[in-house]
């Protein structure tokens, strides 16, 4: 199995291929941007890209979409995001997967293993909000936009409008 691992952050990335070890029997590939995961998804064959959603440069959904696009390989989703909107938002986008950080070692690597298989996997935590959902509570954001989404994620941590719109572009 050839992996790629997308995270803007070195322990979590050396962390993930540890983890991921004894799965692995191939190439761990890594991208620290959106822009270096389109670039490294298109030179190698994979089986699985780990794709954090907070990236500088090209993130999010948009990143998420265009490696669907370029059908790569299946995308698993692991980031801090444990909301229910941002699950229904990736796998809408074409995710296959969906695991918060919050979520056991045991979870990943059962998320890695079914979706590697060909199957698709919700954190069972996030799968239990999701069902138990008000139609009301996904309403208010369903009208959100995936930019807005972003920029909404960087304003809940701390960021100021500058840094906002040089970070988008």
């Amino acid at each position: 199995m050839n992996v790629l691992l997308v995270d803007d952050h070195t322990i979590v990335r050396d962390g993930l291929k540890r983890l991921l070890r004894p799965l692995v029997r191939g190439c761990v590939h890594e991208a620290v941007n959106g822009r270096e995961a389109i670039g490294v998804a298109g030179a190698h064959a994979l089986d699985l890209i780990v794709l954090d959603l907070n990236l500088p440069e090209l993130g999010g959904i948009d990143l998420l979409e265009r490696l669907v696009l370029t059908g790569a390989a299946p995308v698993l989703i692991f980031t801090m995001h444990a909301e229910p909107l941002y699950v229904t938002r990736a796998m809408a986008a074409g995710a296959r997967g969906f695991v918060s950080k919050n979520a056991s070692p045991e979870e990943l690597l059962t998320a890695v293993r079914r979706i590697t298989a060909g199957g698709k996997y919700i954190e069972s935590d996030l799968a239990q909000s999701i069902a138990v959902q008000t139609d009301a509570a996904y309403h208010s954001f369903d009208q959100l936009a995936a930019r807005d989404l972003e920029i909404l994620s960087l304003l809940t941590r701390g960021r100021s409008l500058t840094e906002i719109a040089e970070s988008l572009g």
